[in-house]
């Protein structure tokens, strides 16, 4: 066997575990989940396997996509997600840039400073949810309500099933970027540290502004690590759940308000999932392909901007 076909079989080797482990927990899924979208009034067999084709169905068609597609409740996920996605994923993005850049610039306990901001990455989303729930609460309760209090505000219900569907909104917006600018901030510094230091000496002694030297140095430079962020951040965002049913916290199917109010396509598809009845996860699988359908635009609308505007 020559050095060629030798260093063939090491790989395959090398990547054999892997490669098992993406076949059955990410493709195998994905396959099945397609073809359960597909099949009218599924229902699970005892005794069927993981299959979807070898369990219950009545036919092969787009019921499951026409259900969807038509449900009050899923159109009103997808632009609960959709608005969700447009606020928190910019600003997000925007303040941990800011704030790594910030950091960048700080000589003594930078170190310090980064574990603190890098704490909410390393925190469990559901118990984080339920601080900020807890800090907002009730017009009668939280820390938030008392600090309006001190300046002569009125307090408001934040997370309670009489708080108004645009004040909940702000709390998961609020929750959502503190929760995400961990691991963008460690990006950002770590793409800010590899930056040649010339360009920024340069750009001092012609006197360029601050503002200028981010938006003309920094920001090209750093093209790579926004593409990057913004795409993972966009996908992150999508599937928000749960950040909102932890804010709440009355359960992963309660979403605000009357029960709905924040309910997005994740939580949707969680829903279906734990409801009785025939073609509930046909509807489930047909959301979540929608889902992915999606992410898939969106991320491929991201590439082709990047062709233009990142720098390598």
């Amino acid at each position: 066997m020559d050095d060629t076909k030798r260093d063939g079989w090491k790989a395959l080797i090398a990547l054999l575990p892997a490669a098992i482990m993406l076949i059955i927990f990410t493709f195998f899924p994905i396959i099945n989940t397609f073809t359960m979208s597909f099949m009218e009034d599924f229902q699970l067999a005892k005794g069927a396997g993981l299959l979807a084709i070898n369990n219950g169905f009545s036919g092969i068609g787009f019921k499951g996509y026409q259900q969807v597609l038509t449900d009050p409740i899923f159109q009103s996920a997808i632009v609960n997600t959709l608005i969700l996605v447009l606020v928190s994923v910019p600003l997000t993005i925007v303040i941990s840039l800011l704030m790594a850049v910030a950091l960048n610039g700080i000589k003594k306990l930078q170190g310090l400073y980064q574990t603190i901001f890098f704490l909410p990455y390393v925190t469990n989303t559901i118990a984080l949810g339920m601080v900020f729930g807890a800090m907002f609460g009730s017009a009668d309760s939280g820390v938030i309500n008392q600090i309006v209090k001190l300046f002569g505000g009125t307090p408001k219900d934040w997370t309670t099933m009489n708080a108004l569907k645009w004040d909940s909104f702000w709390v998961i917006i609020v929750y959502t970027v503190w929760n995400g600018l961990a691991f963008k901030i460690l990006v950002f510094m770590s793409g800010l540290q590899s930056i040649d230091k010339q360009y920024y000496d340069a750009a001092k002694i012609d006197g360029t502004s601050k503002a200028r030297i981010l938006w003309k140095i920094t920001i090209p430079l750093l093209s790579p690590q926004i593409l990057y962020i913004t795409i993972t951040s966009f996908i992150g965002a999508f599937k928000s759940y749960t950040g909102v049913i932890s804010i709440f916290g009355k359960g992963e199917t309660y979403f605000g308000g009357a029960g709905n109010d924040w309910i997005t396509i994740v939580g949707y598809i969680f829903r279906q999932m734990g409801s009785s009845g025939k073609g509930v996860y046909t509807k489930a699988a047909a959301a979540a392909v929608i889902l992915l359908i999606i992410i898939l635009i969106v991320t491929a609308l991201q590439s082709v901007v990047a062709k233009k505007r990142v720098h390598y």
